[in-house]
């Protein structure tokens, strides 16, 4: 019965994982909630993600019973470290003990850190799309951990299926919000656009003259006044600039 438990907790888990297409998406609650879930998924002291948001800069997660040790072990990485080797190669660093012969001789003033917090062995998986590393999930294991039959081999491969459940809901967040801001952004140059015509028609019926020439006298405008042409268009159509000012500088009608 506690297999099926742990199974319908790592599917329900999965499942939340992708769901990340939400208006009040928070990434940083996110790589939260999601190192929370692994740590208790793998039975683990803690563990922590550093993760790339596309902007180069590195955000840092620890999350479990000892996240100020987390945070100390993954700042210390940036001089070498499971969570450094996994982002370059993009491939996961299999359980290591923290001893001479294992970490120690890979990642010495890591192991050295490691073993002043009394953690005793370490992996970690990259979150990965495709060829892209989006981040890494680093896993720590102390003496008392591990009593709730979770072994390190079975807790990798499931940090692992978590990790990439993450990798395919943090790339859609970044398709969403990319669409979004594309649809915004037309949509911002189609308003701009309907403002200026508006405008035009304004003026050429006013003035009695063509499109060409009413256009010339709203550019011209916006450059003596370093304004947005889009911005002097509304102003236009609300009256609300003189026309003296638009027709100063305007060549005469064709």
């Amino acid at each position: 019965m506690r297999d099926r438990d742990s199974e319908l907790r790592l599917a329900d888990v999965l499942v939340k994982t992708t769901d990340t297409l939400t208006d009040d998406f928070d990434l940083d609650r996110y790589l939260e909630w999601l190192a929370d879930r692994c740590t208790e998924l793998v039975d683990a002291r803690g563990v922590g993600v550093m993760y790339t948001g596309g902007d180069d800069a590195v955000r840092i997660v620890p999350c479990g019973r000892q996240r100020a040790v987390v945070r100390g072990l993954l700042e210390i990485q940036y001089l070498g470290g499971p969570c450094v080797e996994s982002f370059g190669s993009g491939q996961p660093v299999p359980p290591t003990r923290i001893c001479p012969e294992g970490a120690g001789a890979r990642w010495p003033r890591f192991a050295e850190r490691a073993g002043e917090q009394g953690v005793e062995e370490t992996y970690a998986v990259p979150i990965r799309r495709g060829g892209t590393v989006l981040g890494v999930l680093n896993v720590f294991l102390a003496a008392a951990d591990g009593r709730g039959g979770v072994p390190s081999e079975l807790g990798l491969r499931i940090a692992q299926t978590l990790a990439n459940a993450a990798a395919t809901g943090l790339h859609n967040h970044r398709t969403h919000s990319a669409y979004r801001v594309l649809s915004e952004q037309l949509q911002t140059a189609l308003d701009s656009r309907i403002h200026v015509e508006q405008a035009k028609g304004v003026l050429a019926e006013r003035w009695q003259t063509g499109m060409d020439e009413a256009f010339e006298a709203l550019r011209g405008y916006a450059r003596r006044e370093q304004q947005v042409i889009d911005l002097v268009a509304t102003q236009v159509v609300r009256g609300k600039i003189d026309e003296e000012e638009l027709r100063r500088g305007r060549s005469a009608p064709s």
